[in-house]
């Protein structure tokens, strides 16, 4: 697949022909890209995310995702080259090992794995929400007993989840056409209402939407869009992946953003008042722009959609523990376990530990939940750019990959830029997240670092 990449500060390892688990290449970039974009889940995150941006940032909720999206576009050439040159099934955390030392490797590992063990819960909770026209359920069950579903279809074969999401998808995109349409022929408020930064208070008056408050919100605005990371850890399974892996980031980016992005302007235009706007309630609004019967569709399609993005999302995370098993990260009986794959060619263990607490964490707190995702994102993307800024040192500058335009200056504006929207954050979530991170550097000082030569062996597999 590549050439073995051995910088000074790195240890890395190839596997070996026999007794190193490798995934198997059984999928092209039409089911890679369908795997990305159920990962974003673009409806689900329309219909469970984006209500909370319209809470805090009303009519400037469309702008924000716009400035996110942006950004999005400088992490997505990052991840193109990154993702071609150092094509790993762990992702971010391979790459960054790889160009930046294995310290800032193990950091990125401990954010990635923070994502992809809270976003999945997140977006499962609402799936209670938008079964309410069937049945009432409790929002906690409701998402724990969809990441119960999801850890059993990700234990299936890739090509077979790569179908299965595939119709999900669909769905959902019909579900998200259908909400701009009514949102647009609904209209209140002409264009300009979308600059118009404005936010209902408790007391039905409006407030301003100050420049602060956006760039708080952008953390969330990063999250919004961030499954078009799955490409880099699909890439041991994608057919050719130094074409196919920059092909799937950059295009689930762009089809996600317009998913996403309309349906909110058309939310925005379509809603009857500021207040209704910034309380979020979509669905309410469907059933007032069409009848009760589109609305149940509509709500049936989301739940679908968020069933979809729990599969994707349990495959992605169990595809991180496992390339950390396989690279030595804990204690030998802990890898062996981990590093396991079923009869389907799937690491079911991996699955397993990553889809039951995922079930558990459907019972903490949403908002905190929320903060910490938003801050390890923008934490995760600030490595991967300063990963970005070393690519072009040495030998990695003539490694066969796909490069992004604009660089160096590409990545140096992301970092400066990240690094800003990371000291707007809530403080509590600064604090939960950094509490974790110098928790994860301890067990790398006593435990990962004296063993140097036997743990975290971070590998690029080879053909």
């Amino acid at each position: 697949m590549t050439d073995t990449l051995r910088p000074a500060d790195t240890v890395v390892a190839q596997a070996p022909e026999h007794g190193h688990a490798k995934l198997n290449r059984s999928i092209g970039v039409v089911g890679g890209t369908l795997l990305t974009l159920s990962c974003v889940t673009p409806a689900s995150t329309l219909f469970v995310v984006v209500p909370d941006l319209f809470g805090s940032l009303g009519t400037a909720t469309a702008l924000t995702i716009a400035i996110g999206s942006l950004l999005c576009v400088a992490v997505a050439f990052c991840y193109s080259e990154l993702g071609t040159l150092i094509p790993s099934a762990g992702g971010e955390y391979a790459i960054v090992s790889t160009l930046a030392g294995r310290l800032a490797g193990w950091l990125v590992f401990v954010l990635s794995l923070l994502v992809v063990m809270i976003v999945p819960p997140v977006i499962a909770m609402g799936t209670a929400d938008y079964l309410a026209p069937v049945i009432h359920l409790d929002p906690s069950l409701a998402g724990a007993g969809v990441m119960l579903l999801a850890t059993l279809a990700g234990l299936l074969d890739l090509r077979a989840n790569a179908w299965i999401t595939g119709v999900f998808l669909v769905l959902e995109v019909i579900a998200a056409a259908v909400v701009a349409l009514l949102g647009f022929t609904h209209a209140e408020r002409g264009p300009s209402s979308l600059l118009s930064l404005q936010v209902a208070d408790a007391h039905g008056g409006t407030d301003p939407v100050t420049a602060m408050l956006v760039v708080s919100g952008l953390a969330i605005a990063l999250f919004v869009t961030q499954g078009f990371s799955t490409a880099v850890y699909l890439s041991e399974e994608l057919e050719n992946p130094r074409r196919n892996v920059a092909r799937t980031v950059l295009a689930t980016l762009a089809i996600s953003t317009v998913i996403i992005l309309v349906p909110v302007a058309a939310i925005t235009l379509g809603a009857s008042d500021l207040t209704e706007l910034t309380g979020g309630d979509i669905s309410t609004m469907v059933t007032a722009w069409s009848n009760s019967a589109v609305g149940t569709f509509v709500s049936l399609c989301v739940a679908l959609a968020i069933i979809n993005a729990g599969i994707v999302m349990v495959i992605q995370n169990s595809r991180v523990l496992f390339a950390s098993a396989r690279d030595k990260a804990w204690p030998s009986p802990v890898n062996t376990v981990f590093a396991k794959l079923g009869r389907f060619g799937s690491p079911w263990v991996a699955t397993l530990a990553v889809g039951i607490p995922g079930a558990a964490l459907c019972f903490v707190n949403l908002d905190t939940l929320y903060g910490v995702t938003g801050v390890s994102v923008t934490g995760m993307y600030l490595l991967v750019a300063i990963a970005a800024l070393l690519s072009r040192r040495n030998h990695h500058k003539h490694t066969p990959a796909w490069r992004m335009p604009l660089w160096p200056a590409m990545p140096i504006l992301l970092i400066a830029v990240l690094a800003y929207i990371l000291t707007q954050q809530e403080p509590e979530y600064l604090l939960w997240t950094g509490g974790i991170t110098a928790a994860a550097t301890v067990y790398w000082a006593l435990y990962l670092r004296p063993r140097r030569e036997t743990r975290w062996l971070v590998s690029i597999p080879v053909d």
